[in-house]
């Protein structure tokens, strides 16, 4: 119980008075000192406890960290064998896929590589067959019966060339064909029955009765190949023995030195020419 319950304005008037006054303002003030001294000490715990956990986390920050051991990966001996595939198994599956590859990568080059060897007929080494207007093998007898002596019809011969076949005065077939190409510019060259020649309508080259060259502008010969009757069919081979028209070497079966040496011979013919 507080004995201070009355107001602050009360006069005092006697000792008693006085007294009770005295003893009030006592009791306040011990209350002030203890509510003082009260909050004096929570702030000084307070203090201290805050100073105190910081050095705590200070300490235990600088503390160093217990580090966990790393687990070693132990790899079996058995599970490492179990991930190596069988080496049989693999060289099965090596032969396997190069079977695969192999064998339509060879019959597709194989047979682009077939597409450029002529095709040769029996006997071996015989050349190619002529081939009539419809593309069938010229029969020997069969082509003799339908045409008289003098006779020269074109026919498809070495490389696809058109090629005469020449029927001799004695009703036989010429040992030989005459390639149609001409020499200038490379027109298939007529014959002309009337003339007895070749003669080219391009540029007005001129050949005579064998596919000598006799006007230009054409420089050379018609080329020769061979027509041997085999088994009653007409094959056509390279000619590459001397011209027998001009004596000379068969310019078809030239090789570069061959021309070099004949552009030099005509140059310094030409030359001299010149000089003279």
């Amino acid at each position: 119980m507080h004995i201070c319950h009355t107001s602050t304005a009360t006069t005092y008037t006697d000792d008693a008075a006085k007294e009770w006054a005295f003893a009030c303002e006592t009791e306040m003030g011990a209350y002030y000192q203890l509510f003082a001294a009260t909050a004096i000490a929570s702030s000084a715990l307070f203090a201290k406890a805050s100073i105190g956990g910081k050095s705590l986390k200070a300490k235990a920050s600088k503390a160093p960290r217990a580090v966990a051991p790393k687990a070693s990966k132990v790899v079996s001996m058995a599970a490492a064998a179990e991930d190596v595939p069988d080496m049989n198994k693999r060289n099965i599956m090596n032969l396997a896929l190069v079977g695969a590859l192999g064998l339509p990568g060879t019959c597709l080059v194989g047979g682009y590589a077939f597409f450029f060897v002529p095709p040769s007929g029996p006997g071996g080494g015989a050349g190619i067959a002529a081939k009539d207007a419809n593309g069938n093998d010229v029969k020997a007898a069969d082509w003799l019966a339908t045409r008289q002596a003098g006779d020269r019809s074109l026919t498809q011969g070495l490389k696809g060339d058109a090629t005469y076949l020449i029927v001799q005065d004695d009703g036989t077939l010429a040992n030989y064909g005459v390639n149609a190409v001409c020499t200038h510019l490379g027109c298939v060259v007529p014959w002309n029955k009337a003339e007895n020649k070749f003669m080219c309508p391009c540029h007005g080259s001129q050949y005579d009765f064998q596919g000598k060259v006799v006007r230009g502008p054409a420089p050379l010969s018609l080329a020769l190949a061979h027509a041997d009757i085999v088994e009653g069919t007409v094959f056509f081979s390279t000619w590459s023995e001397t011209d027998f028209r001009t004596g000379l070497n068969p310019w078809w079966r030239w090789t570069c030195v061959h021309a070099r040496a004949l552009v030099t011979k005509k140059l310094d013919v030409v030359d001299r020419k010149s000089v003279g």
